[in-house]
């Protein structure tokens, strides 16, 4: 079935794996974390069923599928030396995929631009300003603002709603399965990325590139004028 298309004016990026080449980094991380306690995390199992939550949803996740006797006070100190960590590696080099600042400029003069994302709003920031985009993101929604994360589609309705508009005529770009799942329940368009999964796991977008450079203005455009899938 469709309905009705309306024109699109917004765009909202998720950032880990679509603005930032940092998906590897969050797992490099998280593997250091549980090794220093014995436990282990396959990069598959990572990509395919950890990569929607934020960090104390996916350590508590991880705790929970391997019966893992850890107290509450233990997740926190987890997550704590997951954010240490991270932040070191980002510090490490510039992490922005390449194809990034120039589609961010296509897009900001004719479309208001906004980030969605799991990742937190300091990790966010740091990032966005040592690459010189930080003022093309009026509003950035983080783990760190909403009760929910994705697969919820509170961080995208957060988001609109900041953005001072209705969530039919955003798109979001993501590049994970949870990310897409909380778009579309948003009531948003979308657009996928294979940087981080599969084509054929993004079957939650109507759009599917593999980077940044491929989106323009008129890409945006034209599935603003297509009919919505649903």
């Amino acid at each position: 079935m469709t309905a009705s298309a309306s024109p699109i004016t917004t765009v909202i990026f998720d950032f880990d794996g679509v603005i930032a080449d940092t998906e590897g980094l969050h797992l490099r991380a998280f593997q250091e974390v549980l090794e220093r306690r014995g436990w282990r995390l396959d990069e598959r199992d990572y990509f395919d069923r950890y990569l929607g939550y934020d960090d104390q949803g996916m350590v508590a996740a991880f705790v929970q599928e391997h019966s893992l006797q850890v107290a509450d006070e233990d997740l926190d100190a987890m997550v704590r030396e997951k954010t240490e960590l991270f932040a070191r590696y980002v510090e490490a080099g510039n992490v922005v995929f390449p194809t990034a600042p120039a589609c961010i400029a296509r897009l900001a003069p004719a479309y208001r631009l906004g980030i969605a994302s799991g990742a937190l709003k300091a990790e966010i920031i740091s990032i966005l300003e040592s690459a010189g985009l930080r003022g093309h993101f009026p509003v950035i929604v983080a783990a760190d603002d909403v009760k929910e994360t994705k697969p919820s589609p509170e961080p995208y309705l957060t988001a609109a709603k900041a953005l001072g508009v209705d969530p039919a005529v955003c798109v979001a770009i993501e590049d994970s399965p949870p990310g897409l799942a909380a778009a579309r329940a948003a009531g948003m368009r979308t657009i996928g990325l294979t940087t981080t999964s599969p084509r054929e796991a993004l079957h939650d977008a109507e759009l599917v590139f593999d980077g940044l450079h491929q989106i323009s203005a008129e890409t945006i455009a034209k599935l603003g004028r297509a009919p919505r899938s649903s």
